[in-house]
């Protein structure tokens, strides 16, 4: 071995970048046949921990063959070497972990057990702090998935998540905020809402999310006209000049173990009412909000499947908000079909451009769901207005004042960017005449994901029928929009394979 890596515990090893992404996932990849693996018992899967200076994590070890990596060398995911703050060449320290403290409690609750305020905390304080693998990622969110965490656990792992993120102070008293539980594509409400609340002179210092497994979040159709990865001292700036912004989530790290599980929620398809809730309310609560209002669409293809489940869930939110003097308003509203036209960041955004800008051609559900939830929230967050809430969101939007405050808020976030169009799209057209009866939310999003969204930004789905549509044979029902000709087919193969995305009457 090198001189240079000749030191006393032998478990050193000159790191190498390979720009391997394994999204927010630490690992570590070593040689094969590597002495440190060796010597210190490493195998495949093995958690390692990774010490470069002052700084440490924990990684999952992969290994390699000789063309990738030397034995003196090792290399880092991504997100691992930026949590380092690495440099190729750097020398880092293997070695075993401590165990993790929090697996007793784990095995607790996969046995059916009730877990404590603070034994939440030590999971969750783990998962943040990336000592959970994939493996008891897994395991927690299937013990807690269903209805399996009970009001006390509910609102100990809100309280847990909020306390291991950042949490935002705003000098307003009132601070507004609007959620949806999502399932529902194109349900870009928030990118009109925002201004509308702004220009009534509330405070709305905005996080949304990006898509994880859905074709785009608010924060994917934001970035489509400026930029959204701001740090808090640009936000404030932002949100001190214009009142609102509208910003991704993670460059501020409210609720980082929420991030985390949601990573392993979505892909395994997994609904826990406690996560969800503690997810939602725990984000509003580090950004500082008071005033929530919180859009519950129900469907049969979207998240929440019928009333009953809705009431559950609406219930439990409030509950759980009331416990943290949270100001929350729910609303339940229509899931059954998707919101505006377009599904995808560019397609989205320029649906919400065409409401703020009141074309006549604009999607007029989309306008009449924002207006609808405005109207709560300024009712909710001014109460002496009693019920003006609606004519006043209404006015502003007439106006031009709320296009004028989204391009006051794009402008401050970074300037306007241009919208651009896909180059290649592909009509699916009705094989017969009908009347729309169903739509398929969940393969509808699906199928402007295998077209590129949401990473091709100009990727997803132009949607032309509404329920109740009467349309014929040869019509367009929607339109495939894909920046490369190979992930157009493979939405169209997709599409081909799934007839009932729109359901039609017969005649």
């Amino acid at each position: 071995m090198n001189a240079a890596l000749e030191q006393a515990d032998g478990a050193h090893l000159r790191l190498r970048r390979l720009g391997i992404d394994t999204y927010r996932e630490f690992v570590v990849f070593m040689h094969r046949d590597c002495l440190v693996c060796r010597s210190e018992g490493f195998q495949v899967r093995s958690r390692v921990r990774v010490t470069v200076g002052d700084r440490s994590i924990t990684a999952t070890l992969y290994v390699v063959g000789d063309e990738i990596l030397g034995m003196e060398e090792a290399s880092l995911s991504e997100a691992a070497w930026i949590a380092l703050a690495a440099n190729a060449g750097d020398i880092a320290r293997m070695s075993h972990p401590e165990p993790v403290a929090s697996d007793s409690f784990l095995r607790k609750k996969i046995y059916g057990g009730t877990l404590s305020g603070p034994e939440l905390a030590a999971i969750v304080g783990d998962i943040a702090g990336h000592a959970y693998d994939d493996i008891r990622l897994a395991a927690f969110v299937t013990a807690c998935a269903g209805d399996r965490l009970d009001l006390a656990e509910t609102i100990g792992l809100t309280e847990a998540m909020v306390k291991v993120g950042d949490r935002l102070n705003w000098t307003s008293a009132v601070v507004a905020d609007k959620h949806c539980v999502g399932g529902l594509p194109g349900n870009r409400t928030t990118m009109i809402l925002v201004p509308i609340i702004a220009a009534v002179g509330l405070c709305i210092p905005k996080t949304s999310s990006r898509a994880i497994t859905s074709p785009a979040g608010t924060a994917d159709a934001m970035e489509a006209l400026t930029t959204v990865d701001l740090d808090l001292t640009a936000m404030r700036e932002v949100v001190d000049k214009e009142g609102g912004c509208i910003v991704w989530g993670g460059s501020v790290a409210l609720s980082p173990a929420d991030d985390i599980l949601i990573g392993v929620e979505r892909p395994l398809d997994l609904d826990s009412e406690g996560q969800l809730i503690a997810s939602v309310l725990s984000k509003k609560i580090a950004a500082g909000s008071t005033h929530v209002v919180l859009d519950l669409p129900v469907g049969p293809t979207a998240k929440i499947r019928d009333q009953a489940a809705a009431l559950r869930l609406a219930e439990r939110l409030r509950q759980v908000a009331d416990h943290f003097g949270l100001v929350v308003d729910l609303v339940l509203s229509d899931g059954s079909q998707p919101v505006g036209r377009g599904i995808g960041p560019a397609l989205e955004a320029r649906d919400v451009l065409a409401v703020l800008g009141n074309q006549a051609d604009a999607p007029a559900d989309l306008r009449d769901r924002a207006l609808t939830l405005a109207a709560h929230l300024i009712d909710l967050a001014r109460p002496g207005m009693a019920g003006a809430g609606r004519r006043l969101a209404a006015e502003i939007l007439a106006s031009g004042a709320a296009e004028g405050k989204f391009l006051a808020i794009c402008e401050a976030q970074g300037g306007l960017k241009r919208l651009a169009t896909a180059p290649f799209r592909r009509d699916v057209t009705a094989s017969r005449d009908g009347t729309v009866t169903a739509i398929d939310n969940r393969r509808l999003a699906k199928a402007a994901k295998l077209a590129g969204a949401p990473a091709a930004a100009l990727a997803g789905v132009d949607f032309h029928v509404p329920l109740g549509r009467r349309v014929h044979r040869g019509e367009a029902l929607f339109t495939l929009h894909g920046q490369t000709r190979s992930e157009i087919d493979y939405a169209a193969e997709f599409v081909a394979a799934n007839p009932g995305i729109v359901s039609l009457s017969q005649g």
